[in-house]
């Protein structure tokens, strides 16, 4: 063999070993999470019942839904996203009748999307004052793997709900959080 030809397949055999080493090191840099691998939005319903376990806080009556990835207007609504292009489900946890501002919501996203964009997303556009009389206080948001986290509602309730996410998460993304700006009334108003 000549000396030109021995040298391009060892620098040919270094771009293989590096590429492979490349991707061992990529694949087990993907954030770590105690979360059991969601499969469907059942596995999220499931979650959002651990979340709930051991909870003091005084809540009202909660309804656990499925929302439905094709309607943009609920997605919009729930997550504050304007479509599900990049999320395979949404369960969202939400007072059934009362006047106090909570929303709950988990959001698996695709294969290959950044769940930490969209969590910073979600956080920045969703409507905390959804609701005709309240407003949410507080938005907490973070992911863990492909789930992201969205709680809304007082400091008091809010805080105790993420703060268990996170526990069972274990591993998370970056956290996002958003105080609700208290509205300036017209001096008649008072």
């Amino acid at each position: 063999m000549k000396k030109p030809t021995k040298i391009i397949i060892i620098i040919i055999a270094i771009i293989a070993v590096i590429a492979v080493i490349a991707g061992v090191i990529a694949i087990n840099s993907k954030p770590k999470t105690n979360l059991q691998t969601i499969n469907s939005a059942e596995d999220l319903s499931a979650l959002i019942e651990k979340i709930y376990e051991g909870q003091t806080i005084e809540m009202p009556m909660l309804m656990t839904q499925t929302i439905d990835i094709s309607d943009n207007d609920a997605v919009k609504s729930i997550t504050g996203l304007e479509n599900a292009n990049n999320i395979e489900y949404i369960v969202a946890s939400e007072p059934m009748m009362t006047s106090q501002a909570y929303s709950l919501v988990l959001v698996k996203v695709k294969n290959g999307v950044d769940a930490n964009t969209v969590a910073k997303t979600m956080n920045e556009n969703i409507d905390s004052r959804k609701w005709i009389c309240v407003s949410a206080e507080k938005v907490y948001t973070t992911s863990s793997g492909d789930v992201v986290c969205l709680v809304m509602s007082s400091e008091e309730i809010a805080k105790p709900i993420y703060e268990k996410f996170k526990t069972l998460a274990g591993n998370i993304g970056e956290e996002y959080e958003k105080t609700e700006q208290e509205i300036e009334l017209p001096p008649e108003m008072y």
